[in-house]
């Protein structure tokens, strides 16, 4: 196996890393090395991250952790790999992708037991950067930091930053920018494009160990050899999973089937963000000139890429070709009920709605019902372009007695006051009934973020700290790992100058 040029990369205090990928799945990578950080410097560490993987933070902050989470050191018991997969970036198919700027460094099993990734992204070129100098800066690299806490914070299955170092280098990106290299922690990082490459450029028997090492390690439930099961499996955790998004307003962005994982973890924070004024064809990012991956298609587009994993698992699923298509195709058509079942659960809360969808009394009637409640409810937002985070908070103050906490917002005041007399029917309130409604307010604010990470917020903690000040992050980290409480300073949960968010565009980060 292929590796990098030689290096002076002294070997580390191990971390216990335990490498399956490079032990099970030899082919499906190139073992590499880090280019290293010619001046590094700890800018943050994730605490309660290195406990849960059984790591000191105080080690991460002296110089041995410091080194290696610069890509200055590697641990011993480490075997860095760039992985390799292909992917549709688009609709478009390329055979081969890769970590072109990220190498797996190992696996940890944390102390719950579970398998986690480590990997650097930022960390120098590799044999997939296609002519890129594979390295990241500070911006992109606390972006991801900042969005992974957040999400976690919120309850939605992520990736997550260990740590974040400046490398001491400038980097050719919007002009000269400091370098940096985050450390991410994840379940995996195999994903729709890793199973696509294999399908494509590997053999069956590949395909099939690939697929055996991803039902082992994400599906432990599903019997071992059962392909559909698989699919399956990540039909579910993909619904679950587009639903959170839905739910809370984020907008992944680039959407590709290598950001796609078999987890069914949120990967990749480039030009992402969050909704603001609410609006289901929001698109921002500034690569995405047809609107591909706006908002509100993207539970069609992640059923478009799961499409493409059950096509690249076909020889697996049996002799009869039109057989395995058939039960693929119906494998796949399932994400929709799945979804539609977690997001209306998810919406359900938010709006007060107790109990599980399909459940009780009511039936599909009432299913349906619930079903134009809240799609009135959006198009009233979408009408007035109303704050989609703040809409939810507020309806739980009218509950309170606050009037005119949403309908001093809206435009069609006739339209609104109907829709509301229909909502109270279906919370079961009479007038009268305050403390039933004060119950249902409490329950609608734990689920209902006051903070999310604003993107006006984000851009401002990112320009300060790309000049050394680090505290407008500090200060939005706090906020937003903390999302249902009100924030020290109230400001990090107002909405952003319309201006500003009308015109707001995010970018790659490579």
């Amino acid at each position: 196996m292929a590796t990098s040029a030689s290096v002076d990369i002294a070997p580390a205090d191990p971390w216990g890393f335990d490498n399956s990928y490079a032990g099970e799945l030899e082919g499906f990578y190139v073992h590499w090395q880090p280019a290293g950080s010619p001046d590094p410097s700890l800018v943050a560490v994730n605490d309660e991250l290195a406990a849960e993987l059984g790591l000191d933070p105080a080690y991460l902050r002296g110089p041995q952790g410091v080194a290696v989470l610069a890509g200055n050191a590697v641990p011993a018991d480490a075997l860095p790999l760039a992985q390799a997969y292909a992917g549709h970036q688009f609709g478009q198919f390329s055979p081969v992708l890769g970590d072109g700027r990220a190498l797996l460094i190992g696996e940890l099993v944390d102390r719950d037991h579970r398998r986690r990734d480590l990997a650097w992204k930022g960390s120098g070129r590799t044999p997939f950067s296609r002519g890129g100098d594979g390295k990241a800066v500070l911006g992109p690299v606390l972006r991801e930091y900042l969005l992974g806490e957040a999400m976690h914070a919120l309850g939605i299955p992520t990736t997550r930053a260990l740590a974040a170092v400046r490398t001491g280098e400038l980097v050719a990106r919007q002009g000269l920018e400091p370098g940096a290299i985050l450390t991410r922690v994840a379940s995996s990082h195999l994903r729709v494009g890793t199973f696509e490459l294999v399908r494509t450029r590997g053999t069956v028997e590949q395909l099939r160990q690939l697929a055996d090492y991803a039902i082992a390690r994400h599906f432990p439930a599903v019997p071992a050899g059962d392909y559909l099961g698989l699919l399956a499996g990540v039909v579910e955790v993909q619904a679950r999973l587009v639903a959170d998004w839905m739910a809370v307003g984020f907008i992944h962005g680039v959407m590709n089937t290598d950001n796609m994982t078999i987890s069914g973890e949120t990967l990749d924070y480039g030009p992402c963000a969050f909704l603001e004024r609410y609006d289901d064809r929001a698109v921002f990012s500034s690569i995405d000139t047809g609107g591909r991956y706006r908002f509100g298609s993207q539970p069609a587009v992640a059923a478009w890429n799961l499409s493409r994993l059950a096509e690249a698992l076909l020889p697996l699923l049996g002799a009869e070709e039109q057989a395995a298509i058939e039960a693929a195709t119906a494998t796949v058509e399932g994400f929709f009920e799945r979804f539609d079942v977690a997001y209306r659960e998810r919406m359900g809360a938010k709006l007060g709605i107790d109990g599980e969808v399909g459940a009780g009394g009511g039936g599909a009637d009432r299913d349906q019902r619930d079903r134009e409640l809240l799609r009135d409810l959006l198009l009233l937002a979408q009408e007035a372009r109303i704050d989609y985070t703040l809409l939810f908070r507020g309806l739980a103050e009218q509950l309170r007695g606050d009037r005119d906490a949403v309908r001093g917002q809206v435009l069609d005041l006739a339209a609104y006051d109907a829709w509301t007399a229909r909502w109270l029917h279906r919370l079961g309130l009479e007038a009268g009934d305050t403390e039933q409604a004060a119950a249902i307010a409490a329950a609608m604010d734990a689920v209902n973020p006051l903070v999310i990470p604003r993107n006006h917020l984000v851009e401002d903690a990112l320009a300060a700290a790309n000049t050394g000040d680090l505290a407008p992050f500090d200060a939005l980290l706090a906020a937003v790992t903390a999302p249902y409480a009100a924030p020290a300073d109230p400001r990090l949960a107002s909405p952003g100058p319309e201006a500003f968010t009308e015109a707001y565009v995010t970018y790659c980060g490579t």
